[in-house]
């Protein structure tokens, strides 16, 4: 009886322990056993750069480490300041056949912007070069892969219009569309982007050198006449792109965003609706020259300075319309005190004109925003080209002994500077 009385608690206390959260927690769980191991994620690229500062463009070496295999790209762009960017969409769709007439407009380009490819997809970006006017950047991207790495301009902020002729005539846009998605945003950024810098030198460069064990160095030159301010970079590590059928996932990895300054100094200034610096000297000297000729000739000497502008200095077809418009009031403004002094202006016809000026006026800034640079130097070209052939033309011997109405102009002409000359002697 004694005993068996001992033996039962020594029963309760073996079953208490057999039945116990904390033994039972030392029993294999099934799903536990099941589940695979965590996969590690992996490493984060890293990034510095030689310098922090230039002083109007210069060379920056950027160095670091990506995971091992990868491939590295690397972006960098102006940070503080953002510039215009339009694009008219005028061309037939190859699926419906109609013209879309969208315009498409961004206040929030990056007024630089340029992407570094592994030095292997030299090959692509010659292909590129070779196609011309051609090329397409989204093609280029994808080919070289640094899609990956393209992301700065795919966030900005692009407003679409449902454009018109009549809408151009009176002045306006057209019609506001509703607000792109992520996809659409990014896929018209890069049209706005090649539209804005236009050729591939400017986009990407292969000079990304990377070693077996994902060290990478790439020198970059940014060039004289740029923004000033903050320059971000940024690499892009793609340690593998899944294909599955047309689908492509990739899989990347970001460094930090390391930074620069560029500085410039008088007489270099930066316009902020260009998006590009530019020494003002040369201009100056150029203009003295164009203006001079250009009230010879009873003009203000904007129809020279036009072309020379946009063939000489890296500014916008669209902001050299503008600027010539006002600037050209100077040289008027005294042609026109001169002229009148000499009573060389006849104010009938000059209003007469004037008005149709007027209204031409009002319609040309909206048409010119809508033409690509190309358009802008093949109309203008052949404009001066028959300018000039006619006013040459009107400067053969020939021309002039048939026409005595010009002989009587050019009679008047000389008798009024000899009156002119004698008055002020």
């Amino acid at each position: 009886m004694n005993i068996k009385f001992r033996v039962l608690p020594i029963i309760a206390l073996a079953m208490a322990l057999l039945f116990a959260p904390g033994v039972q927690a030392e029993q294999p769980d099934a799903a536990t056993v099941a589940a695979p191991a965590a996969v590690a994620s992996p490493a984060a690229a890293t990034i510095s750069i030689d310098k922090t500062s230039l002083n109007d463009g210069g060379e920056v070496v950027v160095t670091g480490k990506a995971p091992a295999g990868s491939q590295v790209y690397v972006e960098i762009f102006s940070s503080d300041k953002k510039v215009r960017a339009n694009r008219f969409d005028g061309k037939k769709d190859e699926k419906t056949g109609k013209i879309p007439y969208k315009f498409y407009i961004t206040t929030e380009m990056p007024a630089y912007y340029r992407i570094l490819v592994p030095k292997d997809m030299a090959g692509e970006l010659d292909k590129a070069k070779a196609a011309g006017k051609d090329w397409k950047y989204s093609e280029v991207l994808k080919k070289t892969g640094a899609d990956a790495a393209y992301s700065a301009p795919a966030k900005i902020k692009i407003d679409n219009y449902q454009a018109t002729i009549m809408a151009s005539i009176i002045g306006s846009r057209g019609t506001l569309l509703p607000a792109l998605d992520e996809k659409a945003t990014k896929s018209e950024s890069m049209k706005l982007v090649k539209g804005r810098f236009r050729s591939v030198g400017k986009l990407l460069g292969a000079n990304v050198e990377v070693q077996p064990d994902g060290t990478y160095t790439a020198k970059f030159k940014l060039p004289p006449s740029q923004a000033p301010g903050k320059y971000n970079v940024v690499v892009t590590a793609v340690t593998e792109r899944i294909k599955e059928g047309d689908k492509e996932t990739v899989k990347k990895v970001k460094s930090p965003v390391v930074s620069f300054d560029n500085k410039i100094s008088f007489p270099t200034v930066y316009l902020n609706n260009a998006g590009t610096s530019i020494n003002l000297l040369w201009p100056f000297l150029l203009c003295l020259v164009i203006s001079i000729f250009g009230i010879l000739m009873g003009a203000g000497g904007g129809f020279i300075l036009n072309p020379i502008l946009v063939t000489l200095f890296p500014l916008p077809h669209t902001i050299v319309a503008g600027t010539v418009m006002p600037t050209v009031l100077f040289a008027q403004g005294t042609g026109i005190y001169n002229y009148n002094k000499i009573n060389f202006i006849n104010w009938k016809l000059g209003i007469g004109i004037g008005c149709a000026m007027l209204v031409g006026g009002f319609i040309g800034p909206k048409l010119t925003e809508m033409i690509t640079l190309d358009q802008f130097k093949y109309v203008f070209g052949w404009i001066l080209l028959v300018l000039a052939a006619l006013m040459f033309w009107q400067t053969t011997p020939g021309y002039l002994a048939n026409n005595k109405k010009e002989q009587a102009i050019l009679k008047e002409f000389k008798k009024r500077a000899e009156e002119s000359a004698k008055a002020k002697g």
